[in-house]
């Protein structure tokens, strides 16, 4: 009711002992028996594992595709809805006197680095390719792939899967626990996000369940992200000279380098986690984000500037005009060559970005409520949704415009487009430059890479031990961070090397979809919950935590 304080208090029950000290049991030991058992699966089994998850996968793709889109779209219209109302907007991300702990620079670049950075060094140049040739308006017969008429289809739809619905996914679980956590004192932990709806019945079972999902989730959303950075991460070091053992006759990761790569990565992670959010990680964010302008800024001078602004203008016009209609449309397989051609191409493009999406939605959006504290609901959706987005459509048409453009002139040949996903960009630097020149930026691409790689995962184990321990943000507990480290790495590992990255996307489509279910959930209950804090201010009512 708005006329009496909403609930403050969802005792979680901890371990006040031994080797699970301040971590729920109940939700700790069951997340690492389900991700233990995929890792056992996938390595003692390789086939049975790659044959069931593909038969998951071709099931929920096509019985579940019309959910992953309408839910997607309802993500966006909570966070803008409640962004845009007066009474609303203004209500802060915790108590009255709260101000921000980060600076806007290192909140954004802790944001950005954790939410995106990954994909956007494989992505931006992979993806706008690749709808540069063959995309919904090619499959309908409105535009001929691989020519200049369809360059602006390719950055619809690049815009679609990066911009204000990816951001929504995260934003909207930033926004849930943030506000209920800082507002009314509830752990920092994803069942918190659904108090308006089940209220102190979410301190029993029922709230465990909410948390493992989100963990296996974080796991293999994180594991999907981490799959694509690996892979480039090797074709980075065999670009600067680290040996033809890290490649195969196909030019994709060997089991070798796979396993070296990870201990890298996981290594470096594994003790930047160890030092917590205020050090390590803020720290590794800020260089992440100096070498991503640093390379934005190289392929502004020595990219192709002018061909990049005037697809960013008239990509964002596109995309803005069309997004109500792209949000809601899904297309069937109906038995006609295009038909058929349609929702394949969304099954296998759209879809699977919503999952990836909302299977990484419990960690970065943790993360962002833990960085977000003291901040409006105005200006937390505008921070988290429209400025990333618009940085992401930057990256995608400054750099992936480069390579569109020495593609359609000519001077690239087939070297762009002809290389994998995982090596475009350093293909598109040998066409740049010299050889030397050319050494020196994939050097730096693989730095900024593995910046990216480590920030990305170590926050997943950070984030993942907050909802085992039921919302306790400290990095305590340093043998479960070092389990998770190795865990996470095992499973990007096993799945590599079963699959490859197809093995990596199905588990993590099988993943999400609980998980959507949950963030649907939490999409009520922060309407819910917002709008009758509201009433409750509005009445006299307080709606915010109080030691008094």
């Amino acid at each position: 009711m708005s006329n009496e304080p909403p609930l403050m208090e969802l005792p979680i029950k901890t371990a006040d002992g031994g080797f699970y000290d301040g971590f729920s049991k109940d939700v700790t030991i069951t997340a690492k028996v389900l991700i233990g058992a995929l890792i056992i699966w996938a390595v003692a089994f390789p086939e049975n594992a790659a044959s069931v998850l593909t038969s998951m996968n071709s099931f929920l793709l096509a019985n579940f595709a019309t959910w992953y889109i309408w839910v997607v779209a309802f993500f966006i219209l909570v966070c803008v809805v409640l962004a845009i109302i007066p009474s609303t907007g203004k209500l802060r991300m915790g108590m009255a006197d709260d101000t921000p702990e980060f600076s806007s620079f290192s909140w954004f670049s802790m944001m950005f680095g954790a939410g995106i950075g990954i994909g956007m060094l494989t992505f931006a140049t992979a993806e706008p390719m690749y709808h540069f040739a063959n995309n919904p308006e090619v499959i309908q017969g409105l535009a001929e792939g691989s020519t200049e008429g369809n360059v602006r289809y390719a950055y619809k739809w690049s815009f679609l899967h990066w911009g204000f619905s990816a951001w929504a996914c995260y934003a909207l679980v930033g926004l849930s626990l943030g506000y209920f956590s800082y507002r009314r004192n509830l752990p920092l932990t994803i069942r918190s996000g659904l108090s308006p709806l089940f209220g102190a019945r979410l301190s029993g079972p029922l709230g465990h369940v909410i948390d493992i999902v989100a963990v296996v989730a974080t796991v293999l959303g994180v594991a999907q992200t981490l799959g694509f950075g690996v892979e480039q991460f090797v074709a980075g070091l065999h670009r600067i000279g680290f040996g033809d053992w890290l490649l195969d006759a196909e030019g994709k990761a060997t089991t070798t380098a796979i396993v070296v790569a990870l201990v890298v990565i996981m290594g470096a992670s594994t003790l930047s986690a160890l030092s917590g959010v205020g050090k390590g990680i803020k720290w590794l964010s800020n260089i992440n984000m100096g070498l991503s302008f640093f390379l934005l800024a190289f392929f502004l001078i020595f990219g192709s500037a002018a061909f990049g602004i005037q697809a960013l203008f008239v990509g964002l016009f596109d995309y803005i005009v069309a997004l109500p209609s792209l949000l809601f449309t899904v297309w069937r397989a109906d038995g006609t060559e295009t038909g058929d051609a349609l929702a394949s191409w969304q099954g296998g493009w759209s879809v699977f970005y919503w999952a990836w999406w909302i299977a990484f939605a419990p960690f970065v959006g943790v993360f962002l409520a833990r960085i977000s504290r003291g901040r409006t609901v105005r200006e937390y959706v505008l921070g988290a949704i429209v400025i990333p987005s618009l940085m992401c459509f930057v990256w995608f048409t400054i750099v992936g415009g480069t390579a569109i453009n020495l593609t359609l002139n000519g001077t690239a040949g087939d070297a762009i487009s002809g290389a994998g996903q995982q090596a475009q960009l350093f293909a598109m630097l040998d066409v740049i430059l010299s050889s030397g020149f050319a050494w020196v930026m994939a050097v730096l691409v693989v730095i900024l890479l593995l910046t990216y790689l480590v920030t990305s995962a170590d926050s997943a184990v950070l984030i993942v031990n907050t909802i085992n321990s039921g919302g306790d943000e400290g990095p305590k507990g340093r043998p479960h961070i070092i389990f998770w480290g190795v865990a996470l790495a095992m499973v990007v590992g096993a799945l590599l090397v079963i699959g490859g990255l197809g093995a990596i996307q199905t588990a993590m489509v099988i993943g999400a979809l609980p998980f959507s279910l949950v963030m649907a959930l939490m999409g009520i209950a922060l309407i819910k919950g917002i709008l009758r804090d509201s009433k409750r201010e509005a009445n006299g009512v307080t709606s915010v935590y109080s030691e008094d």
